[in-house]
């Protein structure tokens, strides 16, 4: 096991038992070999019994992780179990941070929201250590099967699918997408989703019509200024934040929602029906998937050998009142109303 770790006897003797003087990445190195080999070594492989659920989050100031975490929490509680929440942000403690904190508390479980498994350029090496550890330890919404984690996740690409759908069907042929950075494992999904429906409603797909940028109203504003300019009639967003920056974007070059254009959210976790107008979004099961991400954390806390489960759940279009027929469209539906009034 040190040959295929490169190490000596003695490193893997001090990693089994916890001490002190190995490096991070030698440590690593040593668990994934003892993964590969089959082992699980006491006293690493498995946490003591605390009762404490770590709940790792991105950021709070978006409305979609509080109400990711209000759901995992009551969940989490129905099965005697509480909640540490622990909020990773670039000025703070970071995602990898925590998970040492975490770890070194021996806490039962961990639940990890929209982390680094979802960046398919980040280093995969702490997932692993997890799973070598086994560790019970839920990934939410981006993954990929080799990290042997049990995962739960929205469908991001019929998400996509859904909102075209909607905007082709109100006779909008030049539809934007606002996106987050590519790398992203939903960013992925949620492109794939759009270019299905264009092609679903005999659209011609158009590259300059997918404006990768940050997640955030901010982000949205630039993506939504870019796209107006390329003339779009209907704009999907990969988040509420974003739609509500594509809205100002539109405001400000005195365009209107949804007389002019027409804007879909993704999420539906914030206030989107008291906005103006009120946002037409793609809503996540927040509390569907809560309960399953409960369910297969609590089955991998009772037996750590389960096989990793990956749960996809579907979303839900709801329609309110930011999205209307296409502009040249909108022209004869509100003069047929005036007759047939």
């Amino acid at each position: 096991m040190a040959e295929l770790a490169g190490v000596s006897q003695a490193t893997v003797s001090r990693v089994l038992n916890g001490r002190a003087g190995v490096a991070e990445s030698t440590r690593r190195e040593v668990l994934r070999a003892l993964h590969q080999l089959g082992y699980e070594p006491v006293g690493v492989g498995k946490a003591r019994r605390t009762g404490l659920v770590g709940l790792i989050v991105p950021e709070l100031d978006n409305p979609v992780f509080p109400r990711f975490a209000q759901a995992i929490e009551n969940s989490l509680a129905a099965e005697g179990l509480t909640t540490v929440l622990c909020t990773s942000t670039p000025s703070g403690m970071g995602e990898s941070d925590y998970l040492d904190v975490l770890v070194d508390h021996a806490v039962t479980g961990i639940v990890i929201v929209s982390g680094e498994h979802a960046d398919t350029s980040a280093d995969q090496g702490r997932y692993l250590d997890l799973s070598a550890r086994h560790l019970p330890t839920v990934v939410v919404n981006g993954t990929r099967p080799e990290l042997g984690l049990p995962s739960v996740t929205v469908d991001h690409v019929a998400a996509g699918q859904q909102a075209v759908r909607h905007l082709a069907a109100l006779g909008h042929t030049r539809i934007g997408l606002a996106v987050g950075p590519r790398r992203y494992v939903p960013s992925i999904g949620l492109v794939e989703g759009y270019l299905a429906g264009l092609a679903t409603a005999g659209l011609v797909a158009d590259e300059s019509l997918v404006s990768e940028t940050l997640y955030g109203i901010e982000g949205g504003h630039v993506a939504g200024a870019r796209l107006l300019d390329r003339r779009v009639t209907g704009i999907v967003c990969a988040s509420d934040r974003m739609a509500y920056g594509v809205m100002r974007a539109a405001r400000e070059v005195d365009l209107r929602v949804p007389d002019d254009v027409s804007v879909v959210g993704f999420d539906d976790a914030g206030p989107n029906a008291y906005v103006e107008p009120p946002l037409t979004a793609v809503q996540q099961p927040f509390e569907r998937m809560a309960a399953a991400i409960v369910r297969l954390l609590t089955e991998a806390i009772a037996e750590p050998s389960t096989p990793p489960s990956a749960l996809r759940f579907r979303p839900e279009l709801v329609v309110r009142a930011s999205t209307a027929p296409a502009p040249d469209r909108a022209v004869v539906v509100r003069t047929q109303v005036a007759q047939q009034a």
